[in-house]
């Protein structure tokens, strides 16, 4: 039977920045989803939580500063709020476009944890930038917390790790699901990073690299594509420059060679071009498309996009 999984990754242009845009932005994802249920595929989707998460930070610091009987916030709560708020206007849309198309079809948000190594190198070096600006002060007192702090623009924010994905504790949740025939909305943001410490799970003051997750759930659901959704149609290397490329289909090891290259400097083009590689090395028969949201069906059928196969 042809496997026709597809994990789904939206990227942050699905939701843009405020509550309206994101309400008005998740009916574009939700058409392309519903295009590809239409051509008979099984969806299962995850997404970006920038800036989302960073606003829900913020503004549980600034209630805790308001209110001194509050605490702050840990990020691994903020990324659960996220989690339940982005799929609870995903999961409306994708409803109401599928009806609309005349299709019934249970469409589900699981709130998802993902171990991380509590010896990941990340803790040692943040990358994330999070929250709002600080005047040099408060980012002392940041410090003293123990937290990392970065200047940009003449202002300081906060800075936090960014450890890869080991494992994604509701999986059998996201399968059994999947297998019924829902479509679900699973380990957004990369998933509430946890520390596994016998019969508890620990929250982490960190914010896992969602395209990293994804290929960790598309790898796990063994499904046969890993779809990365943003807002082009093709990666591009040396871009302005004489010798401008748009990657269309590449092989894993030029896919490889390029990242070594540092051809992706951007922090939002490296981690899907990885993910890409991560996916299908750890598999057979899978493909990784990383392609314009407006475009997903076409991704999806190979007729756009920057791909990525198994080798034979």
């Amino acid at each position: 039977m042809k496997n026709n999984k597809i994990v789904v990754a939206l990227g942050r242009n699905a939701f843009g920045d405020t509550f309206p845009e994101q309400h008005e932005r998740v009916k574009t994802a939700a058409k392309a989803i519903a295009d590809l249920v239409e051509a008979k595929f099984e969806i299962i989707i995850t997404h970006s939580n920038g800036p989302q998460i960073g606003n829900i930070q913020t503004a549980m610091a600034e209630f805790s500063r308001l209110d001194t009987s509050q605490t702050v916030a840990p990020m691994s709560v903020c990324n659960a709020m996220s989690q339940g708020y982005i799929g609870y206007d995903l999961q409306n849309a994708i409803r109401s476009e599928l009806l609309n198309r005349g299709i019934y079809k249970p469409v589900a948000t699981i709130i998802t944890q993902v171990r991380v190594d509590p010896f990941d190198p990340a803790f040692h070096n943040p990358t994330k930038v999070i929250g709002r600006k600080m005047t040099r002060d408060e980012a002392e007192l940041e410090e003293k917390k123990g937290n990392y702090v970065t200047e940009e623009d003449g202002s300081y924010r906060r800075i936090i790790a960014s450890p890869k994905p080991v494992d994604i504790y509701e999986i059998d949740s996201v399968k059994a699901l999947s297998d019924a025939g829902h479509i679900v909305i699973a380990a957004g943001g990369g998933g509430i990073p946890v520390l596994d410490q016998r019969t508890t799970l620990k929250g982490a003051s960190a914010i896992i690299e969602k395209d990293y997750t994804a290929a960790k759930l598309a790898d796990m659901l063994d499904a046969s594509m890993l779809l990365l959704l943003t807002d082009h149609d093709y990666l591009v290397i040396n871009k302005g420059e004489e010798n401008e490329r748009e990657l269309k289909e590449i092989s894993i090891q030029e896919a490889c060679d390029l990242v070594d290259e540092n051809k992706f400097k951007s922090l939002t083009k490296q981690p899907k071009i990885e993910a890409a590689i991560n996916f299908v090395k750890s598999g057979k028969d899978r493909t990784a498309v990383i392609t314009n949201l407006t475009k997903a069906k076409e991704g999806a059928y190979g007729k756009i996009g920057t791909i990525l196969k198994s080798e034979a």
